[in-house]
């Protein structure tokens, strides 16, 4: 019965705060990435599991980059957009406890958890200009666009459960971009 009116209060606020802001969901990425990156760390997941997940992350940064897109997220988006990351979520929990471990101290895991950190940072500087102003909707769309590049370029880096130094070049240079990318639009003249 809990589950259900949390289910319900969610469904029901959780529409309003991101049409006003889109802000929700980038705080459920920001949390999504540190579950992988302590998976990571932890050894409970494995390069190649993490690759997977961030597979499905860029699914759901170009869900919430379409969404954004006009300005705001209409209920119908945000149901869509909980409901993958609900999948993520379970999906990251299912990676975790699945038996299969990762070196948490090889280079291929560092250099994963380092590209991790970044995605980290990254959301949570979108998620500061959104709630500072700095950041319209529109803008956060086209930021979250960005970021599903990013989380597709680390997803193809791991694919093969090891991450080359040629491989994370290619993350980095993405990550890099992006990073620009947040820069100019939290410091141009639109404002929410």
């Amino acid at each position: 019965m809990k589950k259900i009116l949390f289910t319900l209060l969610a469904a029901v606020a959780a529409p309003a705060f991101a049409q006003a802001s889109g802000a929700g969901f980038t705080q459920r990425d920001i949390n999504q990435q540190e579950r992988i990156e302590q998976g990571l760390k932890s050894g409970s997941l494995s390069t190649r599991e993490a690759g997977g997940l961030e597979r499905e992350e860029s699914h759901v940064d170009k869900m919430e980059s379409s969404a954004l897109r006009d300005g705001k997220v209409t209920p119908a988006e945000q149901a869509r957009i909980n409901a993958a990351q609900d999948k993520l979520s379970r999906d990251i929990g299912r990676d975790r406890h699945n038996g299969v471990t990762g070196n948490p101290n090889s280079v291929s895991s560092q250099r994963m958890q380092a590209d991790v950190q970044r995605n980290v940072n990254q959301e949570q500087r979108i998620q500061q200009g959104m709630a500072s102003g700095q950041l319209t909707n529109h803008e956060a769309g086209k930021l979250q666009s960005g970021q599903a590049h990013v989380d597709h370029a680390e997803a193809h880096a791991a694919r093969n459960g090891h991450v080359s130094g040629a491989e994370q070049a290619h993350v980095q240079h993405a990550e890099n971009v992006q990073s620009r990318h947040i820069y100019r639009q939290k410091h141009d003249a639109q404002t929410k």
